[in-house]
């Protein structure tokens, strides 16, 4: 195991089966649209770091399939839409090789429009925590998240978005555990709660005032 996969290297320069550089430039060229606020390449790398720190915590998961998904999961990205990960699915079956674990692949990419993970889904469970590490965070960086997912959603009225949030927060809380894998609760569980409790705190006293 390359436990110094993350530290040594830029993740989005470590080398992943099947992805050609012609299709590595494609996705950075999308993953740096001006859409994207927090949907760009520093969640990207966020996520493949993610996925390394649990690869070196000690989960088992298909590091080919997992990485490629973090790289297709919002290669399609238009904040006004609700279909991105389909989207972004149905380009991952076309632009991947055959070769490659493309139903796999195009599985996870979908897996992460709900992070409705299966038990049992080591891949699935992987990806959602990287997906989702950045609730884990520093309160500093946790709070530039929120601030770029408003961003991104700025088309949404204040108070329909702040009862979306509430309800999207709520419903991570509900599951006990935001975090599938042991690894990924071991790293970022305890800080993910404070860190949502906290925003929840702050967006239910906006909206009461």
């Amino acid at each position: 195991m390359d436990t110094d996969r993350g530290t040594a290297i830029d993740p989005l320069d470590a080398q992943v089966e099947f992805l050609t550089p012609a299709l590595r430039a494609d996705l950075l060229e999308r993953w740096n649209e001006p859409q994207r606020r927090y949907h760009n390449e520093t969640h990207l790398r966020a996520v493949l770091r993610a996925v390394d720190a649990l690869e070196a915590d000690g989960e088992a998961f298909d590091g080919t399939a997992v990485r490629l998904a973090a790289w297709l999961h919002t290669a399609v990205f238009d904040p006004t839409e609700s279909e991105n990960n389909d989207k972004s699915a149905v380009f991952t079956e076309r632009v991947l090789d055959p070769a490659a674990p493309v139903e796999e692949v195009s599985r996870l990419v979908r897996l992460m429009g709900g992070h409705r993970v299966e038990g049992g889904d080591l891949n699935g469970a992987v990806l959602s925590d990287a997906d989702l590490a950045v609730l884990g965070s520093d309160p500093d960086t946790y709070d530039t998240y929120s601030q770029d997912v408003r961003h991104e959603f700025a088309h949404v009225p204040g108070e329909r978005f702040v009862a979306g949030r509430i309800a999207a927060l709520e419903g991570l809380l509900e599951r006990g555990s935001v975090f599938r894998t042991r690894a990924g609760r071991d790293l970022w569980e305890k800080q993910a709660h404070a860190n949502l409790n906290r925003e929840l705190g702050l967006l239910r006293a906006g909206a009461e005032g």
